[in-house]
């Protein structure tokens, strides 16, 4: 049978190999085989997995590729087109017939892949083959045609990348200026020029009079220039300092590097290969008959939309719509690194972490809107819009947004004055108290971090959403009704007046990310950054979710263990004083105080949160309150009724967990 299914592989990817398509020159199949060993997955019958590259050819004479930046400097072929090729990796239908002809695109969180673990409940895998980590099927028993492709260059090796061409000045190289920022939470003697053990651009020569390392304590300090000659050069990848980096502190290395990647080559490859899947008809499609099409991406993929929408890859080179329903999933207000010069792609911006980079730019709204200093009007969907290409959009934020990625901006305008409605094609949906990605459970405190993890999963809520788009693509079926929290009636405020209570250890308000508008040189509409690091100009305000007594937030999608708690659940963690600067945020960690169990507890330490024995009379009563608390969200369509005791079950086990006066538990202190 696998023989069989090999030479069924290879006999299609001869035939892909003479077929050509408009930008998609060729799908590549290197690997296909049955998933399961041929098993039924309801009416879409059998499965199979098809790995191999996708082969692009872009025009750079095209009017709508000259946005992508430096695409008329990389090398061309015989017919002035620029070739590049990317990994990708599809599960579908073994009888294309049989599918339910809609698609779903993840775009990867750098080159890896979460589908199957977020919406079939599978474990993870760069490679899905046996039972646990294809997951219970959920979508592949709908049909659905799943696609995955690399969009990155640097992603470290054995993730899915792209192979971004190289720009050049007629043959000649080109050099620039690239940052490296980092801020040390160990005493290790080196420090990576890349973010995230990605790949770096290579440096020029390293004793150009361009390479400076500085150090800062806060972010708009001036920073302090370190000598030449304290500081090293490490294998063309990393740094080293003279008497070793000091945990907390900012460090900011900028060098003269050379051979940029065209880096918008990940946005117009998205955009064709959607593209070539809707519409090819050919023996070069695998699964031709594709009718609609879902993107959906997480945190640095969210961004990667939002990026996409902005600049106009909604529409292809034949002028038609590409996502016809797009969920940018905890993306915030960012956008990023995706097509400039030397960009960075897995470069974000967070509280105390990757400063001052290309990520949270006006505008930032999908309505349009004004900015008062510059005078600028736009919105996210502008370019979209004009082209008649605007998707549903669905954008899903947890409590970290807000302190991270600026996520107020999203709904309200940027002086923090006014609430903002998202139009009519748009929601927007705030998990309360939410992490950006959630702890284990039981909950831990991670390394660095100063509290216990946040262990409450959104996956369920981001299912049932999942399935609200599909009936508002396909079928027309408005899905539920923006739930955020807003200014006008006081659910959306400054962090000084969140109503925060009173826990022992754990200040509030928390810093929230300083947004700034940045100017990043004279060059920067073409995409060439001149000023490294930027010149910083005046602050967009943001702003947080008030919260209730028990420090959780008041608006939003409330989960049961947030409309029941037994603790207080939040976006943020504090830094442990062990690795410097407790006073900030490590990362998008979330965190997670218990409250004390009895009366008297509460009343020993201080704590102003009613204690759980107050709150519910008995184990009893606390699973009465989550189920009903999970009901309702199956009632309002935000949870899935074959769903519906997966979050009742998760409460549960962290009210037994809470309760317990075991060791682990017993006497942790609940913050920094």
């Amino acid at each position: 049978m696998i023989k069989k299914w090999l030479a069924m592989g290879a006999l299609c990817a001869s035939l892909i190999a003479t077929a050509a398509d408009a930008r998609v020159v060729r799908l590549e199949i290197l690997r296909r085989e049955p998933i399961l060993s041929g098993k039924t997955f309801g009416a879409a019958g059998s499965y199979e997995k098809l790995v191999g590259k996708v082969h692009f050819a872009l025009d750079p004479k095209l009017a709508i590729n000259k946005s992508i930046v430096d695409l008329d400097l990389a090398p061309k072929n015989a017919q002035g087109e620029v070739e590049f090729t990317a990994d990708f990796f599809m599960l579908k239908p073994a009888d294309p017939k049989k599918g339910n002809h809609r698609l779903f695109y993840e775009v990867g969180n750098r080159g890896n892949k979460s589908m199957l673990r977020y919406f079939q409940k599978a474990t993870s895998s760069a490679d899905p083959t046996n039972a646990q980590q294809i997951g219970d099927g959920a979508l592949m028993n709908q049909g659905w045609t799943l696609l995955w492709m690399g969009w990155q260059w640097d992603v470290p090796p054995g993730q899915m990348r792209m192979d971004m061409p190289i720009a050049a000045d007629h043959g000649k190289k080109i050099t620039g200026l690239v940052r490296a920022d980092f801020v040390p939470d160990d005493h290790s003697p080196t420090q990576s020029l890349a973010d995230r053990n990605h790949l770096t651009y290579p440096i020029d020569d390293e004793n150009s009079a361009d390479n400076v390392m500085t150090v800062r304590d806060n972010p708009t300090d001036v920073p302090q220039v370190i000598p030449r000659a304290k500081w090293h050069f490490v294998n063309g990848d990393a740094v080293s300092l003279d008497g070793g980096f000091q945990l907390g502190r900012i460090y900011d290395v900028v060098y003269r590097a050379k051979d940029p990647r065209v880096t918008g080559t990940g946005l117009s490859g998205t955009r064709d290969v959607i593209s070539f899947l809707k519409h090819d008809q050919s023996t070069a499609n695998p699964m031709p008959g594709i009718t609609y099409a879902l993107g959906w991406g997480v945190s640095q993929s969210g961004r990667v939309l939002r990026q996409f929408l902005y600049e106009g890859f909604n529409e292809d080179e034949e002028h038609r719509i590409v996502f016809d329903g797009v969920i940018d999933e905890v993306g915030g207000a960012g956008r990023g690194s995706f097509n400039y010069r030397f960009g960075q792609a897995s470069r974000d911006a967070e509280e105390f972490f990757d400063f001052f980079y290309p990520v949270d730019m006006f505008p930032f709204t999908d309505s349009v809107e004004t900015d008062p200093v510059t005078g600028e009007v736009g919105s996210l969907l502008g370019n979209a819009e004009a082209h008649h290409v605007r998707p549903k959009l669905f954008h899903i934020f947890s409590n970290s947004e807000y302190f991270n990625r600026a996520g107020s901006l999203i709904h309200t305008d940027v002086t923090g004055r006014h609430d903002i409605a998202p139009p009519p094609d748009t929601r927007i949906y705030f998990v309360s108290s939410g992490p950006h990605a959630f702890g284990p459970f039981p909950p831990v405190k991670a390394q660095g971090a100063a509290a216990f993890n946040n262990p409450v999963s959104r996956n369920p809520i981001v299912r049932a959403l999942l399935k609200d788009m599909d009936d508002w693509v396909t079928k027309g079926v408005a899905p539920p009704d923006s739930r955020i929290p807003h200014i006008a009636d006081g659910t959306l405020v400054p962090t000084s007046k969140a109503g925060w209570p009173k826990i022992p250890g754990v200040p509030f308000p928390t810093p929230n990310i300083k947004t700034y508008r940045l100017d990043f040189g004279p060059e920067w509409s073409k995409g060439i950054v001149l000023n490294e690091p930027p010149k910083v100009g005046q602050i967009y305000v943001g702003l947080v979710p008030a919260v209730d007594e028990a420090g959780n937030s008041r608006a939003g999608i409330r989960l049961p263990a947030i409309a029941a708690p037994v603790g207080t659940y939040g976006g943020w963690n504090f830094r442990s004083p062990a690795i410097g600067r407790p006073d900030q945020l490590f990362g998008e960690m979330g965190s997670f105080h218990p409250m004390p169990r009895t009366k008297e507890e509460r009343l020993k330490s201080g704590d102003s949160r009613l204690s759980i024995a107050e709150r519910y009379k008995s184990r009893d009563e606390y699973v009465a309150k989550v189920t009903a608390a999970a009901k309702q969200l199956v009632k309002d369509r935000f949870l899935l009724p074959e769903d519906l005791n997966e979050p009742i079950d998760q409460a549960v086990a962290i009210y037994d967990w809470a309760v317990n006066p075991a060791p682990q538990h017993k006497g942790v202190e609940n913050g920094r």
